[in-house]
């Protein structure tokens, strides 16, 4: 019987550790990641349609023009005799635009040039969605504003089918690139690829999202 009593015993606590055990928190829920969406992209939703259809007299929003993407390339020449000048333009690129670059190669020899087929002469990016819009904030914001005398963006960019490309001197106007880290300068050229039709309407698309183009051509 006092054998029996202490297994009712055990029995009893064992039941009653897992009973009145604390239980679990449910999944500790954490706080949803609040991606703030970007500025430019909510100037092109809230205000540049809105100008845009006034402009162009469209009937619906569906006329409207948008940016696409933004492809940055910036080309290697120098890689020809120093094989390790794309890597630097690789890591350059990946920390200015937080996408991997893919490298181009030439496709055919030329010997004036020392030129072999194959030989990376370039590295480019090509952002889409949030990571281009995201790209759009801190070109407008940091770096353009750091180009030296600038006055505003040239209109002659536009290529005749309403998208613009830029060239810049150098990487160092993003704030993504050190100073002391930088091997050499190195220039680049950005594309702003947009749904317009023509040079005018990829003009004032980029002008409702904020590209400052030079006063004297914007008239």
């Amino acid at each position: 019987m006092a054998d029996e009593e202490k297994g009712k015993k055990k029995g009893a606590k064992k039941g009653g550790s897992a009973k009145n055990a604390p239980k679990k928190q449910e999944s500790e829920q954490k706080a949803p990641v609040v991606v703030e969406e970007s500025p430019v992209k909510i100037r092109y939703r809230e205000q540049a349609i809105a100008q845009l259809m006034e402009r162009f007299n469209y009937s619906n929003k569906m006329q409207v023009p948008g940016l696409e993407k933004v492809v940055v390339n910036m080309g290697v020449g120098e890689a020809t005799g120093n094989s390790k000048a794309i890597d630097g333009a690789v890591t350059d690129l990946q920390a200015i635009t937080g996408q991997a670059p893919n490298i181009r190669k030439a496709r055919v020899s030329i010997s004036n040039f020392k030129l072999r087929a194959g030989t990376p002469v370039g590295a480019a990016v090509t952002l889409r969605r949030a990571r281009m819009w995201e790209f759009m904030d801190r070109l407008l914001t940091f770096a353009v504003p750091r180009i030296r005398d600038f006055r505003g963006l040239p209109r002659r960019g536009f290529d005749g089918r309403g998208n613009y490309t830029i060239g810049l001197k150098e990487q160092l106007i993003f704030p993504e690139i050190e100073f002391d880290k930088v091997d050499q300068m190195r220039g680049m050229n950005i594309t702003f690829v947009t749904s317009a039709q023509t040079d005018e309407e990829g003009y004032e698309l980029l002008s409702a999202i904020g590209v400052p183009f030079t006063r004297e051509e914007s008239a």
